[in-house]
């Protein structure tokens, strides 16, 4: 089976988590991936722990279905080499500091030249322009800076580190494929490629959907807990009586209603009607002695029958044992190469024509090298001498 980007093929000059998420999603959705690699500089996900029969949990993940040519671009050599590959491949992502692309003669312009519709992704943590270009981030400082840690956490003890790469991910990896595809479309009617500048703070930043509308538009200024959806009103996570954690979002009266009856206080829901912040603190704290009357697993049961938008806090392994997400297909067995398969997680997207089947968890580095060169029309001979002069491995 072909999946719907199987007319796609990528190379992929991206590492750690942005990049690799993106053309993770491409691979999935059918794209052919060819990751360029650093023989001398590897991706650190390839040691990033826990391990799997030696092999990178992250990293088996991240670059499943993704073939590896293990190139050293600052040999000259290896530009002969993206020249050729850049005959049939039609997408470039990378996610270097800007210029250092240009400095190894890989830059957009000088790629454009070779094949007009390339369509360039470079994703970065500040963009190509701006006096932040060339600044060192992590997601951490994205989001800092893209104001949302503001209005994020607790009033009384600042923003909280989230679970997850929000601005890798959700900045990075998600609009840089939304623009990626959108270019792709747009080629369809010029035949010509493009250059995509995908910040990650930027993205992240209008992540700021509801607070930076209110504040552009109305000049109110979100800050933690003072609005709806941040801990300013009973929508939030209770404690139950042995320490585990349930959440709250019966914001609709009849929610609200449901919730209350079933804790045996349906004379509060009328206190969640209020935008009075005072009554809002006040409703919380009398839920939150509620939900302490009750271990976790009371409360699980209890509101597993009750259509009130109340949901347990779950570990990942309760998670996945939950009855929805089993449902929902979303844990893939994916071929090692050794004839075993390693769980992962599936691509979350369901095609009602299906996806083709995982082909192989994350490549060996350059596991793919002697295979893409002997198809680029190099002779045996010639790609020895690649090896020797160490410019691929």
């Amino acid at each position: 089976m072909q999946g719907p980007l199987a007319s796609l093929k990528v190379l992929d000059f991206s590492t750690l988590l942005p990049g690799p998420f993106a053309s993770l999603l491409l691979a999935d959705m059918g794209a052919e991936v060819l990751r360029i690699e650093s023989p001398d500089r590897p991706d650190l996900l390839r040691i990033l722990p826990p391990h799997d029969q030696g092999v990178s949990a992250s990293h088996a993940y991240l670059n499943r279905n993704k073939r590896s040519l293990a190139l050293d671009l600052k040999q000259p050599a290896a530009l002969e080499i993206i020249k050729r590959l850049l005959a049939d491949h039609d997408i470039l992502l990378e996610q270097f500091r800007p210029g250092v692309m240009e400095r190894l003669g890989l830059g957009y312009e000088a790629l454009k030249a070779i094949n007009p519709r390339l369509i360039y992704v470079s994703i970065t943590g500040y963009g190509q322009t701006g006096p932040y270009k060339d600044r060192a981030g992590h997601d951490i400082n994205y989001l800092a800076l893209a104001g949302l840690a503001s209005h994020t956490g607790r009033a009384d003890s600042g923003p909280l580190p989230l679970g997850i790469q929000a601005a890798d991910i959700a900045g990075g990896s998600l609009h840089g494929v939304i623009g990626l595809l959108a270019a792709v479309i747009a080629r369809q009617q010029s035949g010509q490629g493009q250059h995509l500048d995908v910040s990650m703070t930027d993205c992240v930043f209008s992540l700021n959907a509801l607070a930076g509308a209110g504040y552009l538009a109305c000049g109110v200024e979100p800050a933690r807990e003072n609005h709806v959806l941040n801990g300013g009103s009973f929508y939030d996570y209770y404690r139950t009586r042995d320490g585990r954690w349930m959440s709250v979002g019966s914001l609709e009266p009849a929610f609200l209603q449901a919730l209350c009856e079933a804790l045996g206080r349906p004379e509060l829901a009328a206190q969640g009607l209020s935008s009075e912040p005072g009554q809002q603190h006040l409703l919380k704290r009398e839920l939150q002695t509620e939900f302490e009357k009750y271990d976790f697993t009371e409360l699980r049961t209890m509101f597993a029958k009750v259509d009130a938008c109340v949901e347990p806090v779950l570990g990942l392994d309760e998670a996945l044992e939950h009855p929805q997400l089993k449902a929902r297909d979303l844990v893939t067995q994916v071929p090692r190469g050794d004839g075993s398969r390693q769980p992962q997680i599936a691509c979350p997207l369901k095609f009602s024509e299906g996806l083709p089947g995982p082909r192989h968890i994350g490549a060996r580095l350059g596991e793919h090298t002697d295979q893409v060169l002997g198809a680029l029309g190099f002779s045996a001979e010639r790609i020895n001498q690649f090896r020797s002069d160490r410019v691929v491995v």
